[in-house]
């Protein structure tokens, strides 16, 4: 099963369909027997606890270095476009279309 970090817009547009979009996208990839990674649930801690941009930004490249790919999700989005550049920067595959992820394994 590979770690799949979710890279997709947050910010821009309602952000609660955002969240609802990306957690779609990641029930997708557990059935197609990955474990996704969703970077947007981040969003109900920072209701809690509120932390800059650049701490969550922080936060996302500590958890890409242990991830096995990235999906870019379609939308514009400048977090999810450094997510991806730095996730090249570290040699990550990044995958802009979830069926050209190899298959998972799934039990």
């Amino acid at each position: 099963m590979a770690l799949i970090y979710l890279a997709a817009p947050y910010t821009k547009g309602d952000v609660a369909q955002n969240v609802h979009n990306v957690i779609k996208v990641a029930d997708m990839l557990l059935e197609m027997g990955h474990i996704p990674f969703v970077p947007h649930l981040t969003h109900f801690w920072h209701c809690v606890s509120p932390k800059p941009w650049d701490v969550w930004l922080k936060i996302d490249k500590e958890v890409l270095r242990r991830c096995d790919a990235v999906l870019r999700v379609t939308g514009d989005s400048k977090g999810a476009d450094l997510e991806v550049e730095y996730a090249k920067e570290i040699k990550l595959p990044v995958y802009y279309n979830i069926y050209d992820l190899p298959k998972g394994v799934t039990s």
